[in-house]
């Protein structure tokens, strides 16, 4: 039997694993396929050995060896009945014709990464992780969580285990306990400009200059401004707007009282000066925290 579980949502590809594992009796054999030859390939496939009449064969990461990954497929029809085979990988490239082989014979399951699309997913996947782990959590408890942490699945499972040791979650523990993700701490820097609180964006600005990178924080922002110029362009709500151009919906609400200010125009001038900055970080020497924090104090003058 051939299991290929694949895709970059490891925390989901894990969870197979260990399922598998689970209902497996006797030890898994766990190989970093990035480092075993092709010479390998018969011990590993082909049959119970001294100690184990059937067997867990668990092969990691194969396809970053490209000689033994385009081997593995003629050795796929001889894969005794007594191994599981269980492939996984992160990056796989479907055009191999191993892929195409394990396609016609294995049990196949792909995991990608969770989007911001994926967030009405997410949000019910905290609340029925949150009751797995002994916690009342409610689905505005849930929007909270997903829009201080994000999606991905390690960093949310971690912060509700953080947060099973108390008897239910509110957006107002959330924000005590958990900390903030890079895109929630650059939405306040946004919100402060958008405010026209100067002081603070410069207080803001010094602080992450302790601690992050400022082509990172500019890229975030870019996208705070293109979603806010989305939502003032449209008489669309932010709910549907958030589905169109797959961002988080409660992200976006936020954003709506901002874009019926700045309205249409507004719009456009946020644009250009974000356009403007871009330029300037790849053409010239300029500190780039200046050049982020003049933006912003130009996005403050936006009415």
């Amino acid at each position: 039997m051939i299991t290929l579980l694949h895709g970059e949502n490891t925390f989901e590809s894990s969870q197979a694993l260990a399922g598998i594992i689970a209902t497996f009796d006797g030890d898994a054999e766990t190989i970093d396929g990035s480092v075993i030859e092709t010479v390998q390939l018969p011990d590993l496939l082909m049959g119970a050995t001294l100690f184990a009449s059937n067997r867990l064969v668990i092969v990691k990461n194969l396809s970053e060896n490209k000689s033994v990954w385009n081997d593995l497929g003629e050795w796929i029809p001889r894969v005794s009945d007594d191994v599981h085979l269980v492939l996984v990988d992160s990056k796989l490239d479907k055009r191999t014709k191993t892929y195409k082989e394990l396609m016609k014979v294995a049990k196949v399951s792909e995991f990608p990464v969770w989007t911001e699309r994926d967030t009405n997913k997410v949000e019910q996947w905290v609340v029925e992780q949150a009751t797995k782990q002994g916690v009342q959590c409610d689905k505005k408890s849930a929007q909270a969580l997903v829009a201080r942490v994000g999606v991905d699945q390690w960093q949310l499972y971690h912060a509700i285990q953080k947060l099973s040791a108390l008897d239910h979650i509110t957006p107002d523990i959330i924000k005590d306990v958990i900390e903030a993700n890079p895109a929630e701490n650059v939405f306040n820097l946004f919100d402060a400009a958008l405010r026209g609180n100067r002081e603070r964006v410069h207080e803001m600005v010094a602080t992450l200059k302790q601690t992050d990178d400022p082509y990172m924080v500019f890229g975030l922002l870019s996208s705070q401004a293109f979603q806010l110029a989305a939502l003032a362009s449209t008489d669309e709500s932010s709910g549907d707007v958030a589905k169109l151009i797959g961002a988080h919906p409660f992200a976006l609400s936020k954003l709506a009282p901002y874009a019926s200010r700045i309205g249409k125009r507004g719009a456009k001038k946020m644009i250009a000066t974000f356009a403007d900055t871009d330029t300037a970080m790849k053409s010239t020497a300029a500190d780039p925290w200046l050049l982020v924090e003049r933006t912003l104090i130009k996005v403050s003058n936006i009415k």
